[in-house]
C-alpha cells in the first residue's frame, strides 16, 4: 500500500510502468549529484520514479522548451555561415551624383488659394421713411439678374427701379432740386436712352421731369401721383392769372385815355375863342359902341390864350401809369405761382422708388423678404454677374504680378481655364498679404454652379522661357576661377567616383525656376540626357 502511494506521487492520474528508455531519459537530464550513488538502487528507482512523474505531467512544456533550443542553434548556424560572410565583405566605394540635363519649356510661377465667387455683393436697402412699406410683388428668385430698367421689387404698389449709378437715393428729386444726385439721374436715364435735357447740368428742370415721365412709362408703371390738391392749386394759379391780365388791360385803357390829346372840335373851339377875344380887343381900342373895355377885352383873349395852351399841353397820367404798373407786378406773380403750381404736378422720383447699382447687370444672390411682408432693413443681396476669383499673396510674390497678367486655374472635370488678374490691392503694412482679383474667361453655368463657393489653386506665370531650353538644378552650377558659370559633365561611369571621367562646360544662366535653371553651353558642349554631377 505504502509503494502504491510512492508510485502515485503529486499526479492526478495513474502512472504507466516505467520503461528502460524513461530511465535512460531521465538520468541524462538530471543525473544524480554525487554522494548520492550510496543509496542503493532503491534510491535510484524511487528518483527515477520521480522524474517520470515531471516528464509526463509537463509534456507540452518540455516540447515547447526543446523547440526553442532547436531554433537558436538554427539561428546561430545561419548567422554564422551566411550573414558574417555578407557583412565581412568590402563595402563599395563612393560614386559620384549625378542628374540628367533636361530640355523642355521652364517657367517660375507664383502658387496662391482663392475663393470663387461674384464679384461685389452687396445687400439691398430701400428708403421706408415715406411711412409703412409692403412687400406687393415683382419679388426676384435667387439666381435672377438685374439689368437696366429692371424692377427689383414691388413696394406698397409702386416699383423700385434699377439704374446705373453709385449714389444710393437718399430724397425725392423734383423740379427745382439740384446736386450730384441729379447728375447722377440724369446720366443714368441718358445711358438707357432717356433725354433729360442737359447731362451737364445738375439742376432738376422740366426736360428731366418729362424723362422721370418716360421712364416710368418704360417699366409699365404710372408716374408718382401728386400731393392731394395740387390740381386744384393749378387752376386757381391759372384764374389769378388771368384776371390779373384784364387788369392790366383795364390800366392800359386807362392810361392812354388820359394821356390822349385835344379832339380836332376841342382845338377849333379853342381857337374860336382866341380869334373872338382878339376882335374883341380890337373893336374896343377903335372905339365900337357898346363893345366892351379895352381893359375888359385885353382880359378875355388873355384867358383864351391860357385855355387854348392848357388844352393842348399833355396831361398828367401819373395815377393811370402807377395803376398799370400795379397790373403787371399781379400778372408776374400769378404767372410765377402758376409755374410753382404747375412743377408741383409734374413727374417726380421719390427715394423709395428708385434703386442705383453699379456694374449691372447684377446677380440676385438671396432675397430676405417675401410678398405681403414689411420692409425693415435689407431686402436682398446681390452681387456681379460675373464670376471673379479673390486670393491673396505675400507681399514678395505679389510684386511679381501686375493687372494684365494671365494665370491658371483647374475645373472640376481637371481641365485647366485661363484668367486674368484684374486687381491686385496693397496690404496695409509690409507683412500683411496682398488682395489679388482675378477675372476668369467665360464659364458656362454648369461650370459656374460646380465652382461657386469653392477654393481654388491658381498659378500664375511670372517668367517663361521662349520655348524649350536646357536645364540643369542649381546644384549643378559651380563657378569658374573668372567668375563664369559651369557644369561638371561625366563622361564615364559615375560609380567610379573620383576616378570617373568628366569635363567642365562653361555656361551662361537664364531663367531660374522651381530649383533648376535654364543654362546655354558657351565653352564646350551640353545635350540633352548628359549626368551633371550635383554632389560627391
Amino acid at each position: 500500500m505504502k509503494d502504491e502511494q510512492e508510485t502515485r506521487g503529486i499526479g492526478a492520474s495513474e502512472t504507466a510502468p516505467l520503461t528502460q528508455d524513461d530511465t535512460e531519459l531521465a538520468t541524462e537530464l538530471f543525473p544524480v549529484p554525487e554522494g548520492d550513488e550510496a543509496d542503493g538502487p532503491a534510491a535510484d528507482t524511487s528518483r527515477v520514479a520521480g522524474w517520470r512523474r515531471v516528464l509526463r505531467g509537463n509534456k507540452t512544456l518540455w516540447i515547447v522548451a526543446l523547440c526553442a533550443v532547436v531554433s537558436l542553434v538554427a539561428g546561430l548556424l545561419v548567422g554564422r555561415f551566411l550573414i558574417a560572410p555578407a557583412a565581412a565583405a568590402e563595402a563599395p566605394k563612393p560614386g559620384l551624383v549625378t542628374v540628367p540635363v533636361e530640355f523642355g519649356p521652364l517657367s517660375n510661377d507664383v502658387t496662391l488659394r482663392a475663393d470663387v465667387g461674384y464679384a461685389d455683393a452687396v445687400d439691398v436697402k430701400i428708403d421706408t421713411s415715406s411711412g409703412k412699406s409692403i412687400v406687393t410683388g415683382a419679388v426676384p428668385e435667387v439666381g435672377a439678374t438685374l439689368n437696366p430698367l429692371s424692377v427689383a421689387l414691388e413696394v406698397s404698389g409702386r416699383p423700385v427701379i434699377v439704374l446705373p449709378g453709385e449714389l444710393p437715393a437718399y430724397r425725392t428729386l423734383r423740379v427745382g432740386v439740384s446736386g450730384p444726385d441729379v447728375l447722377q439721374l440724369k446720366q443714368a436715364l441718358a445711358a438707357v436712352g432717356i433725354s433729360p435735357g442737359d447731362t451737364g447740368s445738375n439742376i432738376f428742370d422740366e426736360a428731366t421731369a418729362g424723362a422721370v415721365g418716360q421712364l416710368y412709362a418704360a417699366v409699365g408703371y404710372s408716374a408718382p401721383a401728386s400731393e392731394e390738391g395740387t390740381a386744384d392749386g393749378v387752376r386757381a394759379a391759372e384764374e389769378t392769372l388771368s384776371n390779373a391780365h384784364s387788369s392790366v388791360a383795364q390800366a392800359e385803357s386807362a392810361l392812354a385815355q388820359a394821356g390822349s390829346g385835344p379832339t380836332a372840335l376841342e382845338r377849333w373851339q379853342a381857337d374860336v375863342r382866341v380869334a373872338e377875344a382878339e376882335k374883341a380887343l380890337a373893336d374896343a381900342k377903335a372905339g365900337v359902341p357898346e363893345g366892351p373895355s379895352v381893359q375888359k377885352a385885353e382880359w378875355d383873349l388873355q384867358t383864351a390864350y391860357l385855355e387854348r395852351d392848357q388844352l393842348l399841353a399833355g396831361k398828367n397820367t401819373s395815377a393811370e401809369q402807377a395803376a398799370l404798373d400795379a397790373a403787371y407786378s399781379q400778372v408776374e406773380s400769378a404767372r410765377q405761382a402758376l409755374a410753382t403750381a404747375q412743377q408741383k404736378a409734374l413727374p417726380f422720383l421719390p427715394a423709395g422708388e428708385v434703386l442705383f447699382l453699379t456694374e449691372l447687370p447684377r446677380r440676385v444672390d438671396d432675397v430676405k423678404v417675401s410678398r405681403g411682408t414689411e420692409v425693415t432693413g435689407a431686402v436682398m443681396t446681390v452681387s456681379g454677374a460675373s464670376v471673379r476669383l479673390t486670393g491673396s499673396a505675400a507681399e514678395a510674390d505679389a510684386r511679381l504680378l501686375a493687372v494684365g497678367s494671365e494665370a491658371s486655374f483647374e475645373l472640376p472635370d481637371g481641365t485647366r481655364h485661363r484668367a486674368v488678374i484684374s486687381e491686385l490691392t496693397a496690404g496695409k503694412d509690409s507683412k500683411a498679404r496682398w488682395t489679388v482679383l482675378l477675372e476668369p474667361d467665360p464659364l458656362t453655368p454648369e461650370q459656374i454652379s460646380e465652382l461657386r463657393g469653392t477654393n481654388v489653386r491658381v498659378s500664375i506665370a511670372v517668367g517663361a522661357t521662349d520655348g524649350d531650353v536646357l536645364s540643369v538644378p542649381l546644384a549643378a552650377l559651380t563657378a569658374g576661377p573668372g567668375g563664369e558659370s559651369r557644369v561638371e559633365v561625366v563622361e564615364s561611369d559615375p560609380r567610379e567616383g573620383k576616378d570617373a571621367k568628366t569635363r567642365l562646360v562653361v555656361v551662361k544662366t537664364g531663367l531660374a525656376a522651381k530649383g533648376a535653371v535654364e543654362v546655354t553651353p558657351v565653352e564646350g558642349a551640353l545635350e540633352k540626357g548628359e549626368q551633371v554631377v550635383v554632389g560627391r
